[in-house]
């Protein structure tokens, strides 16, 4: 499966960005979807995973109330709307497809199959 994400740039902290991803793909409700993020000099780390189905999301405790991840399985997409954002959030953040369905087993590099392009989100102080 391909991935295209889009929607990273630079905002001041405290303010709001949505990331978008479209998966090529006909078998896009098959898979668990991820958002992951790298900073300068530090690994991936997982950000919001969401199920095959869309019915259960899971969140990383540093973006907990901050982002909501969802995914539209008749377009092909999957969002994260990031809130509140702060200058740790800056980093390349990476769309991702996991044969996993449920978010709870998708949460490592290794259990995704795919990777986006990757979409640099600079959050300014």
């Amino acid at each position: 499966v391909q991935l295209q994400a889009s929607g990273g740039g630079l905002v001041q902290a405290g303010g709001s960005l949505r990331l978008s991803c479209l998966a090529s793909t006909r078998a896009f409700n098959s898979y668990g979807m991820a958002w992951f993020r790298q900073a300068p000099g530090k690994e991936r780390d997982f950000v919001a995973g969401i199920s095959a189905s869309g019915s259960v999301v899971d969140y990383a405790e540093f973006v907990k109330d901050r982002f909501t991840i969802s995914r539209d399985n008749a377009k092909n997409t999957v969002d994260l709307q990031a809130s509140a954002l702060q200058s740790d959030d800056t980093a390349v953040y990476y769309c991702a497809a996991s044969q996993y369905q449920i978010p709870a087993l998708l949460k490592r590099p290794e259990d995704i199959v795919s990777w986006g392009q990757g979409t640099l989100v600079t959050v300014s102080s």
